[in-house]
């Protein structure tokens, strides 16, 4: 009884920080799920989507009730991202734990320095770069492969890109990932489920606490400046990297 207790109050810490930052709060459960609760990379990437999942749906529908979305967009940006997620995410299940791992630390860095940089690349892409279906497609085909792989949600993935790339804001930028993210961490739920890589009670537990909570982060992720919503991302990014380094050691 006491775990799922630790569980749930787990899952409000995670839903409130997957609602204000747009990623269902997979990012930085799934580190200190390896570190403190010692499961091993598969089992708290397919354990967090477990939380994540419905999470995402209900972040995805504050963020439409603030900010509605341009569905012509998101079509290719989400169907691309489902269908390559189910191939990424088989992948995963058959890769070593301690490779995935030490991947995940090194794209998180890497989104991190992108997200840090968006700004400066948001001014160059306004003469290169518009978000069009195709554009979206490709992206949503990138962000769907690694999402499945590391079990995050696309999002995380697409957040920085759409701000640096394409040059929307922040909070436009984290309601548009919801829309790759939602179909595609499904696929990746049931590969992972499918493979016994899931701990259904802890993740259900989890769930039940995010969903008391996703919507208090995207309250306060409307109500936070963009320079530091964007900084707080980027420090959120670097931390969840330096957990899973240190978890090589």
């Amino acid at each position: 009884m006491l775990a799922l207790i630790i569980d749930f109050a787990f899952g409000v810490a995670m839903g409130a920080l997957g609602g204000f930052f747009g990623i269902g709060g997979g990012l930085i459960a799934i580190p200190v799920m390896t570190i403190i609760f010692e499961q091993s990379q598969k089992l708290a990437q397919g354990t967090a989507l477990v939380m994540m999942v419905p999470n995402l749906v209900l972040a995805f529908w504050r963020y439409q009730q603030r900010t509605p979305l341009n569905w012509p967009l998101v079509f290719p940006l989400a169907g691309a991202g489902f269908i390559c997620a189910g191939v990424g995410a088989r992948l995963a299940t058959k890769m070593d734990a301690q490779v995935i791992q030490f991947g995940f630390a090194i794209l998180m860095i890497f989104l991190a320095m992108l997200n840090l940089v968006r700004a400066r690349l948001a001014a160059i892409s306004k003469s290169l770069t518009h978000p069009t279906s195709s554009r979206l497609a490709v992206l949503g085909t990138g962000c769907g492969a690694l999402g499945g792989f590391f079990g995050v949600g696309a999002s995380v993935v697409a957040v920085p890109v759409l701000t640096g790339v394409f040059g929307l804001t922040q909070v436009a930028a984290q309601g548009m990932a919801l829309s790759l993210a939602l179909p595609s961490s499904l696929v990746t739920l049931v590969t992972y489920g499918i493979g016994g890589h899931v701990n259904w009670s802890m993740g259900s537990a989890m769930a039940l606490g995010g969903l008391l909570s996703v919507s208090w982060g995207v309250k306060w992720a409307y109500r936070a400046p963009e320079a530091v919503l964007c900084g707080l991302f980027s420090l959120f990014l670097l931390g969840c990297a330096g957990l899973l380094i240190l978890r090589q050691f």
